[in-house]
């Protein structure tokens, strides 16, 4: 039974490859297909073909889906050679060329998915990718034959506001990245022109990601670090975390010691801290604040 006819005119082993890689795909599901190839006028056909045993509207799914995953590769491989750069340069004008060739490969990397970082960004692109790779799943249900040249052409722009989404994506995370490694690298700076105020803090994380501040002596030094603030019982959890923050650059410690880090809720604050005072910064688990607070912990699941 034919399934599909693939036309093409310039040479496109990529395309027979993924076709190849498909068939053992299928082979391995049980499932029998094969491919035949002609030249007419320049012009290269590939017949895809199934026995009728293979054959079900399942099969036709898995089919269409394998199909239109391929047909997207294609796309996003004419879209990263023509328009990529030119979108990358009219949008984002203020950036610079270096920046603009670095993300116009992070771009790609994320309109193939090939991230393998999973987090809010990488789930938007994969939805958009999936839009993208349905509508050539209708295209391809609607039709026996798909011209590649043509289909590219006049579908394109049918697709190119999701590839552009995507692209937006990857330049939003990028800026704020740069602004976060902008803001540590000022940060960084007012602590190593500042002589240190405490020889060592140590924060204590609790069970349920609550903040202890002490110095050497085990004394509380959070009120310090809040001293300059009125309006103290109405300080929510992200507050105290920028009250940490501002305390440690202010006071710009010999040395910080993370004790419990296993109960971080927030790992960007630990990540900031770390980024912060680099070689200023220890985590430990083992030493007396450390076997207090999970004396602490105990103590508290047995009352309860």
């Amino acid at each position: 039974m034919l399934l599909l006819t693939v036309a093409y005119e310039e040479e496109k082993e990529q395309l027979i490859y993924k076709l190849d890689m498909m068939i053992k795909h299928f082979k391995c599901l049980g499932m029998s297909i094969g491919i035949s190839e002609s030249i007419e006028d320049k012009m290269h056909f590939i017949k895809i073909i199934c026995d009728d045993n293979s054959y079900s509207s399942k099969f036709k799914d898995k089919f269409n889906l394998y199909i239109s995953n391929i047909l997207y590769d294609i796309v996003v491989d004419e879209f990263g050679k023509k328009d990529i750069l030119n979108f990358l340069s009219d949008t984002y004008f203020f950036l610079k060329s270096d920046e603009i060739s670095k993300l116009r490969q992070l771009s790609i990397e994320a309109l193939r998915g090939s991230s393998r970082i999973i987090d809010e960004d990488s789930i938007y692109c994969l939805n958009k990718k999936n839009t993208i790779i349905d509508k050539i799943c209708n295209c391809i249900e609607e039709n026996k034959m798909i011209n590649i040249n043509g289909f590219i052409t006049f579908r394109m722009k049918e697709f190119k506001e999701d590839l552009e989404c995507i692209i937006d994506k990857v330049v939003e995370k990028y800026m704020v990245e740069r602004e976060y490694d902008e803001f540590v690298k000022l940060l960084k700076y007012f602590v190593e022109i500042q002589d240190s105020k405490i020889e060592e803090v140590n924060i204590i994380i609790k069970k349920n990601g609550e903040y202890e501040v002490r110095d050497k002596q085990g004394n509380d030094i959070f009120k310090d670090f809040i001293s300059d603030l009125q309006d103290v019982d109405n300080i929510g959890t992200s507050n105290i975390e920028d009250v940490i923050i501002s305390g440690l650059i202010t006071n710009a410690p010999g040395k910080i010691i993370i004790h419990c880090i296993e109960n971080s809720i927030n790992k960007e604050l630990i990540e900031t801290i770390r980024n912060v005072f680099t070689t200023r910064v220890e985590i430990c688990s083992k030493c007396e604040m450390c076997k207090k607070e999970k004396i602490k912990e105990k103590t508290n699941k047995s009352r309860a």
